[in-house]
């Protein structure tokens, strides 16, 4: 009794060796210019990540010390957690509204205020 033939399959794909490192821009841009918090027009933004709600402000155009001073006293002020990154401020919660009177006596501007 005969086998047959083998079926010869080849799964995958063909690497050859000129390999090229795909680069992407930045989903934003990071402004040079350091503005004063009132030429600044901030807007909020809502994400939900793992079922939890985060709420976004930004784009801030500050330094690294200041938006680090302002994160600590925010965070203080609404007691919840957050971070500074790329320019925007993350906090834990649904929390426009604090953070928009927070914001607002530390002499920032909002679209649509």
């Amino acid at each position: 009794m005969s086998r047959g033939k083998k079926l010869d399959i080849f799964i995958g794909a063909d690497i050859d060796d000129s390999w090229a490192q795909v680069q992407s821009p930045r989903a934003s841009q990071i402004a040079d210019e350091i503005l004063e918090p009132q030429k600044h027009l901030l807007v909020f933004a809502k994400e939900k990540r793992r079922g939890k709600i985060v709420t976004l402000v930004g784009e801030f155009h500050i330094t690294k010390e200041d938006a680090s001073k302002t994160l600590k006293l925010l965070k203080k002020k609404l007691g919840c957690g957050g971070a500074f990154k790329d320019g925007w401020m993350e906090f834990q919660g649904e929390l426009k509204d604090k953070l928009k009177e927070l914001l607002l006596s530390e002499g920032f501007r909002f679209k649509h205020s």
